[in-house]
């Protein structure tokens, strides 16, 4: 009797209520509010591991996926070149096949012709006749200040073209931009006073024998051809206009190395020689307006296009 009532007072003192004395077991730790394993002092034995089988009811997000290659992956070792697209280049496709066509003909025909003329023709000669080509174009820039209301420099355009006809020997010299004159010469034309009313360049164009141009140039050059000296037979038959027009060009493609060496260097030269020619008659418009705006070079003007794109 004394012993029970020794047994039931340590129960008491232990905070334990009676009858829960259980046979020993394992400790087991609680993680996160789930049972795990108990904690064992010898190391678990490995079980083989088997694949899931989806018919207990397996989930099939389970088994992890194979990896999938990102596309930054594989897109890292692809450079893709598209060319920018312009709203002002609605006929691309002609005009890329044209261009090519005349890159083609410039390096089989035009620019050796053009660098043979160079090295057979002594530069005084060149340039007396660079001088005189020049000087017959005189009357239509003259006409074209007139129309855009600057009779300062038509006044300059006029003294130039009097001057370099009688002093300068029918204008194979240059006589008005040397002292005491300093008169230099300047650039106009019926595309540049059609730009000036507000008339729109129109659809990029790039023309076989021609090169890049606009629907509103190619209009204004072919005025500027036949004005003022169109009913004039002594410079106006194929016996004149097709030997100075072949000099014409080689003139003018000698001028033209250094842009055209930039052009090609780039990426995309066709675009490039679309958005520098693009580029300088912006500039040359907004000009007459007095607006100040330069010309981009042809690196320059495609890597603003890119940009945009």
């Amino acid at each position: 009797m004394i012993l029970c009532l020794i047994s039931q007072a340590l129960l008491l003192a232990s905070g334990l209520p009676p009858g829960s004395i259980a046979p020993q077991e394992q400790p087991v730790a609680a993680v996160a509010g789930e049972l795990v394993a108990p904690i064992r002092d010898d190391p678990p034995a490995v079980a083989p591991v088997s694949p899931p089988d989806d018919s207990a009811g397996a989930s099939p997000d389970a088994t992890p996926a194979p990896p999938q290659a990102s596309d930054d992956a594989d897109d890292a070792g692809i450079v893709v070149t598209a060319r920018a697209h312009n709203p002002d280049d609605p006929l691309e496709k002609v005009n890329v096949k044209a261009f090519e066509a005349t890159q083609e003909f410039d390096n089989d025909v035009t620019a050796p012709l053009a660098h043979e003329y160079e090295r057979a023709v002594p530069k005084p000669v060149r340039g007396a006749v660079h001088n005189f080509l020049s000087n017959l174009h005189q009357p239509v820039i003259f006409v074209n200040f007139l129309l855009q209301h600057n009779i300062g420099k038509a006044g300059q355009t006029l003294g130039r073209f009097a001057l370099n006809t009688t002093v300068g020997v029918a204008g194979f010299i240059d006589i008005a931009r040397r002292k005491p004159f300093h008169l230099q010469q300047l650039r106009n034309g019926f595309a540049d006073t059609l730009g000036f009313y507000g008339v729109k360049a129109g659809p990029f164009l790039f023309l076989p024998l021609i090169g890049p141009t606009t629907v509103r140039d190619l209009a204004g050059n072919l005025l500027d051809r036949l004005v003022p000296f169109g009913g004039w037979k002594p410079i106006s038959g194929p016996a004149w206009t097709v030997p100075a027009g072949v000099l014409h060009t080689f003139d003018r493609r000698l001028a033209m190395d250094g842009d055209l060496a930039e052009i090609r260097a780039s990426a995309d030269p066709y675009t490039a020689a679309r958005e520098h020619y693009l580029a300088r008659r912006k500039a040359e418009i907004d000009a007459l307006h007095g607006k100040a705006s330069q010309p981009a070079t042809a690196l320059e003007a495609q890597s603003a296009v890119a940009t945009k794109g």
